[in-house]
């Protein structure tokens, strides 16, 4: 039998839930379409929560038209590309549908970019008009790039009269770091007021015809591991077909009903979709949270009966061992998702030890907007990611030829390229997009970058980012498997694990290390390495091991192993 006709069969089929179908038809339908009925539907529900702050359905509508009548009189039409450099808040959300109704392009800007990362977007995605949060224009501002437009929002304008007083203590001292611009620049030619917008327009946007398959949606960035930052496209049809396909895969689910805690950042895929796009186009409750601590999201979860959350290893990692985390009752929500980044299996049982809850593994990466595998409810598998969500046929390739690997043997996570959520390729990089396509039985199939193998039952496993592989002596060592390792010693905080280029062998594994407070002065170096001699092959062993204060990671708490590598050259 052919590698391929057992991806083709689908052998994942076999651990659906009940009634839940292999295939969906996509509407051909905008985002735009998507969220005017929403707002229709459930016009006098609540949207959005923001500090006790409570916005309709049918509020929102009228704030996005209002300020999409604004941006069309700006000058801004259907293909602009317009930045967000924002926090999580309300304005974000009506930002991003005011511009969309447009024809218009979101290209989302991560808050902790300095300012030669902010210049180098705005260059290759050509954007003339950026919606900026005050206190983040500084770095905007240090750029010297010339805009044309420069829309401000203050995060205290949708807090409650009273909060508004006090509008900065949300964002803890964030506002004493940073610079909030003077009223004199709204003056100047081309600075503007995002609130006074709203108030002076009339809810009145031009009518714009776009079509789903084609029009680009989102302009989201990847990291840049391997080269500079690339603008992934994801066009609307991409988005429906991704919504859909996750809705359906988890029935249980209710339009007009669910309750979702909108703290992981918007400007990321995983925030993105749940909130914005997912959250809004099925009627569900937002409750924003726009700079939260632990207590903040606990909080949000027992206040307002949270039905659904999702959230980064990262976060399981902390609350899990959380004094405060009891106070939630994770029992009465419908599920609770992992994303973002692999989850450590010690962390799922800890999880689950102490929650009496299971985590549920969603898998994905932004260039398929952004959700191809998820884990059936209750049937989380150890190891995996979960099973292919409907409307998707993925495989295993070979990490170097264009060939099939079997059943249980290591390669590479490709999605077969016709699948509709797979996006349309990288803005003006031709060549990038090529790069990350595979020909398998005359198909075309997108390469994740992540490798993995499929088992029996059609779970797929992950074990690393195809670029973290470290080689030592024509050996494979996925650094994951390491760090894995590592996290188990009980004086062991955090730990990241690299290859070292070495003339004779390759590469060297080193492992940096993060101590526990009482670990410090009582583990050695040798001690990590003879912890690891009865856990690790011995070609798997760290060669060299370095304490270090804090692990970088990125902004969704993954492990920078990027800024690792650059700390050593």
């Amino acid at each position: 039998m052919k590698a391929n006709s057992v991806y083709e069969k689908r052998i994942w089929l076999g651990s659906y839930p009940k009634d839940v179908p292999a295939d969906i038809e996509v509407p051909e339908k905008s985002v735009v379409q998507a969220f005017n009925d929403a707002t229709e539907k459930w016009r006098d529900r609540t949207a959005i929560i923001f500090y006790g702050a409570r916005i309709t359905y049918g509020d929102l509508r009228e704030k996005v038209d209002r300020f999409a009548t604004a941006l069309s009189d700006l000058g801004i039409k259907k293909g602009d590309v317009v930045a967000f450099l924002m926090l999580n808040s309300p304005e974000h959300i009506i930002a991003f549908y005011a511009t969309i109704k447009l024809g218009a392009i979101v290209t989302p800007v991560s808050p902790v970019y300095v300012s030669s990362e902010i210049k180098y977007q705005l260059e290759d995605s050509g954007a003339e008009t950026i919606i900026c949060q005050d206190i983040l224009y500084e770095a905007v501002e240090k750029t010297g790039f010339r805009l044309k437009n420069v829309i401000l929002t203050n995060i205290s304008e949708s807090l409650p009269s009273l909060k508004k007083l006090m509008g900065k203590s949300v964002l803890r001292g964030i506002y004493q770091k940073m610079a909030v611009p003077s009223q004199k620049m709204f003056s100047h030619k081309g600075f503007y007021q995002m609130q006074e917008l709203i108030k002076t327009y009339p809810p009145d946007p031009p009518d714009v015809e776009i079509n789903p398959k084609e029009d680009v949606l989102t302009l989201p960035y990847t990291g840049g591991t391997t080269g500079p930052p690339k603008g992934v496209m994801i066009t609307h049809r991409g988005v429906i077909a991704s919504d859909i396909n996750f809705w359906s895969f988890y029935p249980f689910l209710e339009n007009g009903k669910e309750v979702i805690v909108a703290y992981m950042p918007f400007y990321h895929a995983a925030g993105q979709f749940t909130a914005i796009l997912n959250g809004i186009m099925h009627g569900s409750k937002l409750v924003v949270l726009t700079n939260p601590d632990p207590d903040d999201i606990l909080d949000a979860i027992a206040k307002n009966r949270v039905t659904m959350f999702l959230g980064a290893p990262a976060v399981y990692e902390i609350l899990k061992d959380y004094e405060k985390t009891d106070r939630v009752d994770w029992k009465r929500l419908k599920i609770i998702f992992s994303a973002a980044d692999a989850l450590n299996e010690a962390t799922a049982r800890d999880w689950e030890a102490r929650t009496g809850t299971q985590l549920h593994d969603l898998y994905g990466q932004t260039e398929l907007s952004p959700i191809s595998h998820g884990t059936p409810l209750g049937k989380r598998k150890s190891g995996t990611v979960g099973i292919p969500l409907p409307n998707t046929i993925a495989a295993i390739l070979d990490a170097e030829e264009d060939r099939f690997v079997n059943v249980g043997d290591l390669g590479e996570i490709c999605i077969r390229a016709d699948c509709v959520q797979v996006c349309k390729g990288y803005w003006k990089n031709p060549e990038a997009t090529e790069d990350c396509l595979a020909t398998g039985d005359s198909q075309k199939w997108w390469r994740t970058g992540d490798l993995g193998r499929m088992d029996e039952e059609g779970y797929f496993h992950i074990y690393d980012r195809k670029r973290d592989l470290i080689k030592y002596k024509g050996l494979r060592i996925y650094a994951r498997e390491v760090e894995e390792v590592l996290r188990n010693h009980p004086l062991i905080k955090e730990v990241g694990v690299i290859g070292v280029p070495d003339i004779k062998v390759g590469e060297n594994v080193k492992a940096l290390v993060v101590l526990e407070s009482d670990g410090r002065g009582n583990v050695s170096e040798e001690d990590v390495v003879t912890y690891c001699r009865d856990k690790l092959a011995h070609y798997k062993i760290p060669r060299i091991v370095e304490f270090i204060g804090e692990i970088p990671r990125t902004d969704v708490g993954k492990v920078s192993r990027r800024e690792l590598r650059e700390e050593e050259l």
